[in-house]
């Protein structure tokens, strides 16, 4: 089997992205699992640091291990969002494929420090694990929001093409994930910030290493699509599937409330993350 790195290299090349999706849970896992066999795509599994928190970090890498192995298919697990090296060196000790470093709230010197030494742990773990780091203000929050976080997608907080080549050069980063207009969380009745996709370009030939689309809920597909073909090869989303999940469960619970198995209660929540990654799955690859 190819490994993350070559399914990320392989997007890039031919201008598509990889779907990066978090879980918190064992139907979330199996959803985007199936909808990723069902388009026979790679996937990323994403678990922040409350998930991993909720999940367990080996009980995590074990079942991504055990449906990798069993159906012999190209899922991968990543630490998403982690804010400190202990919590790197813990997720690539367990076995994650890949992880987030994120010191965007950092000074910028120290924060390079740290990405540093996140790479170079990585780099002696004997695996070929991917290390990821943010630059710029895309804010925090996985949640519906009425109006866009203060400083957020604005030019004076996005990425800078030099910040970017310097902070890549200094860190030797194997992905980097770029402020250009995104944020995390989904705007209320509308869609997101439009994307800088003329920054996305500049940063990608600037700094020639994969790009990443974190906040990807909420985003329109027209700005998916010119974003993907500017230089983004691996797209985060998160809320849009919770919301999925959330909604179909309580109209399943309305419509029978006196259902008490689980495993009845959560189907229909499965399903609904089913759908919506297999959605985003078909436009981050273009398939009609």
């Amino acid at each position: 089997m190819k490994t993350l790195r070559d399914y990320i290299r392989d997007a890039r090349n031919d201008r598509k992205a990889v779907g990066h999706f978090n879980i918190s849970n064992l139907e979330g896992l199996h959803a985007i699992f199936e909808a990723g066999r069902e388009l026979d795509l790679p996937i990323i599994i994403g678990t922040s640091e409350g998930e991993r928190k909720f999940v367990g970090v080996h009980e995590a890498v074990a079942l991504v291990k055990t449906l990798r192995e069993k159906y012999d298919y190209p899922i991968f697990l990543n630490a998403d969002h982690t804010y400190s090296f202990e919590g790197v060196i813990e997720a690539i000790d367990a076995g994650y494929d890949a992880v987030i470093f994120d010191g965007v709230k950092l000074p910028h010197e120290e924060n390079i420090a740290v990405t540093k030494r996140c790479v170079e742990y990585a780099r002696k773990s004997g695996r070929d694990v991917l290390v990821e780091a943010e630059l710029g203000n895309i804010g925090q929050s996985s949640k519906i929001l009425d109006e866009v976080p203060e400083g957020v997608a604005t030019d004076m907080f996005m990425t800078s093409v030099e910040e970017a080549e310097n902070f890549v050069k200094e860190t030797g980063v194997d992905l980097l994930a770029p402020a250009v207009g995104n944020m995390h969380g989904m705007l209320k009745g509308k869609a997101n910030p439009k994307i800088d996709t003329d920054r996305i370009k500049d940063i990608a030939e600037a700094t020639n290493i994969p790009l990443v689309l974190h906040g990807g809920s909420g985003i329109s597909d027209d700005d998916f699509v010119a974003s993907i073909k500017a230089g983004i090869s691996l797209v985060h989303i998160n809320t849009e599937i919770r919301i999925a999940y959330k909604e179909a469960l309580q109209d399943f619970l309305s419509e029978n409330p006196e259902e008490i198995a689980p495993y009845k209660i959560l189907a229909p929540a499965q399903e609904a993350i089913k759908q919506k990654v297999i959605e985003r799955l078909k436009l981050f690859n273009d398939i009609g």
